[in-house]
């Protein structure tokens, strides 16, 4: 075992995918001589050349949808997008070229596309840039939306991702870059159809993905000192949903809380409620509750942004109302 950062797990899986498999290469704005906006790539271009390692112009449409191509053509490329808001100037591409094509040729073509990018808030980044957008992809069929939380499927996801014929986009929290774990460089890539039981329980349900994970881990060992016994599902993957998983859970403790960094209306959590609903309505002690971010845009001085942000407090707070 290794340790290592969660930027530097990515990187780990990058190279890794780079070397293996030269039909593999990295594009996107700032990739290259830059590293990367969060250093991801650093040393690529001189490691693996201009060929490989491809800066873009800052044209999200245009560099996606080049990806696009060249998957068309059989290459494996993955697209760096900067950060989650930029990827709406490629919408386009994403949903009328990328998640339809397989369908629409009928089968004939698929589409070996990985696209990352940044997503989440509480880096004082403001409103522009601080958005958690992942359930807006999740809606979308024909691609897979990932969500990495851990060190090592920051980069065992990368390299599954790698091995599927069609589109994955990889969510980064940006705020756990410098999250520090350990790392198996040998092991082998994961199961990306999912979700991981982080802590086990038995008188709630934690159900959370992305950097709101460690907050709900958080939330649980100050439970736990209540003598409230949280189980911690990691969702790891939006679409498709590992419903099993969740709905195993939820019937186990009678009683969820979903957690999740967007904002509450129209949100990821209010998809996973209705399958609890649909799934477990006769299981449960109570209503489904949700922790999410407020009714605003992201705020830029840190103690509002803090306020309008899931915590580990809002979480134990939304728990004991549960339980009464």
């Amino acid at each position: 075992m290794i340790k290592m950062t969660y930027r530097e797990a990515v990187r780990a899986g990058l190279r890794e995918a780079l070397q293996n498999n030269p039909h593999v290469f990295l594009m996107g704005e700032d990739v290259g001589k830059y590293g990367g906006t969060y250093a991801c790539s650093k040393g690529f271009l001189e490691e693996f050349g201009s060929e490989r390692i491809r800066d873009t112009p800052l044209s999200e449409s245009t560099f996606v949808g080049a990806g696009i191509g060249a998957a068309l053509g059989g290459m494996k490329p993955i697209v760096e997008v900067m950060t989650v808001n930029f990827s709406l100037l490629a919408l386009d591409q994403i949903v009328n070229n990328a998640a339809t094509i397989r369908h629409m040729s009928g089968g004939q073509f698929s589409i070996p596309l990985v696209v990352r990018m940044a997503t989440g808030a509480g880096r004082q980044v403001a409103a522009q840039h601080s958005h958690s957008l992942e359930g807006w992809y999740a809606h979308i069929p024909g691609i897979k939306v990932l969500t990495p939380a851990t060190v090592i499927d920051a980069r065992s996801m990368l390299l599954s991702a790698l091995k599927e014929p069609d589109p994955v986009f990889i969510f980064e929290h940006a705020y756990l870059y410098p999250m520090e774990g350990e790392v198996d460089e040998g092991a082998l890539p994961v199961d990306i159809s999912r979700a991981a039981v982080r802590r086990q329980g038995k008188d709630v349900s934690l159900i959370t993905f992305g950097g709101s994970l460690w907050k709900a881990l958080q939330a649980a060992e100050t439970l736990a000192g209540e003598g409230i016994d949280a189980e911690v599902i990691d969702l790891r993957v939006l679409r498709p949903l590992d419903q099993a998983t969740v709905l195993a859970s939820v019937k186990k403790t009678h009683r969820a809380v979903i957690i999740d960094e967007a904002w509450r209306t129209g949100s990821f959590a209010a998809e996973i409620s209705a399958q609890i609903m649909e799934g477990a309505f006769y299981d449960l002690d109570g209503p489904v509750a949700r922790v999410c971010s407020a009714e605003v845009p992201i705020p830029y001085p840190k103690h509002l942004e803090d306020a309008a942000l899931p915590q580990p407090e809002t979480i134990v707070t939304a728990v004991r109302n549960l339980k009464g």
